[in-house]
């Protein structure tokens, strides 16, 4: 696997960010602290600042998916002093844990609006469906 994250082609790893207001209660990105860790190409420039969230107070965990999609839309905006680099790039967004999709969906929306031609979904761990949940209790 390591050799083949080594030719991937790319420009950009970003993590999933947080809002100020949630990084500054928890101290860190937990996607950021693994996705810098990633082994990968040395021409991909990694970088927490680039993607910005903004605050929502409330947590979308146990939200059907069609909530958390309608609650995630205009969520996260591309910080000004980074859209210009974005234009025909190839992002890799990375996430520690996916449960709709309804986040890495409207991330590539921003992406993509933003000049983006390319994004890649990286998630370390994926949640079960509520029907495949009945089936493991």
């Amino acid at each position: 696997m390591a050799t083949s994250l080594n030719n991937l082609q790319a420009d950009f790893l970003l993590p999933v960010p947080l809002s100020p207001e949630k990084l500054c209660s928890r101290g860190f990105n937990q996607s950021w602290e693994l996705a810098r860790r990633i082994d990968c190409e040395k021409g991909i420039h990694k970088n927490p600042h680039i993607l910005r969230r903004h605050h929502f107070v409330q947590n979308q965990a146990k939200e059907s998916r069609e909530n958390r999609q309608l609650a995630i839309q205009g969520m996260f905006y591309i910080h000004p002093q980074y859209q210009r680099r974005l234009e025909s790039a190839s992002v890799i967004v990375f996430d520690d844990v996916m449960t709709s999709g309804a986040t890495l969906n409207e991330i590539a929306r921003v992406l993509k609006d933003n000049g983006a031609s390319r994004v890649i979904n990286w998630v370390l761990l994926r949640t079960l469906r509520p029907s495949q949940r009945s089936e493991h209790v």
